[in-house]
């Protein structure tokens, strides 16, 4: 018996549709991530993209459990001396990119080298309903079914 590796020949991708709304921030996060990488299917391998390509919409109606919409501080840095910057994660939600959140969310659930950075820009994340890939026929993955635990109420 001999081990299965996948070339690009052998790679199918799929396209899928998340809808982030009502859905707790981790818990998506872990289930895109593992949706991007391709570890969802019996051919994957470590060494390629076999992923499927993953459309997140309503970002901005995404749940954090406890105080993190408060609590959770995101930093980045300008580039100058002196230059960090920090905001809450409730500020980049109620701000002007509140994708930003689940990018970063998925972004540091994958490793950190030259394949993740290109299965990142198999993730498209939306804080609308609306997006522009209806072309694609995206089949819809329902999250918040998978399990109980994936949602959280309004609060």
């Amino acid at each position: 018996m001999k081990t299965f590796s996948a070339t690009p020949a052998d790679i199918e991708k799929k396209w899928i549709i998340i809808d982030a709304e009502g859905v707790v921030l981790g818990r998506l996060a872990s289930i895109v991530a593992m949706r991007l990488r391709g570890k969802h299917k019996p051919s994957y391998t470590p060494s390629m993209d076999c992923g499927d390509n993953v459309i997140v919409i309503n970002a901005d109606k995404i749940q954090m459990t406890g105080k993190k919409r408060s609590d959770k501080i995101y930093y980045r840095h300008t580039g100058h001396p002196g230059g960090i910057k920090s905001q809450t994660a409730g500020e980049i939600l109620e701000g002007n990119y509140p994708e930003r959140v689940v990018t970063k969310a998925v972004q540091r659930m994958l490793p950190g080298n030259r394949l993740s950075r290109k299965i990142m820009t198999n993730l498209r994340v939306y804080a609308g309903a609306e997006h522009g890939h209806e072309a694609q026929k995206p089949e819809v993955l329902d999250v918040k079914s998978m399990n109980a635990k994936n949602t959280r109420s309004q609060s």
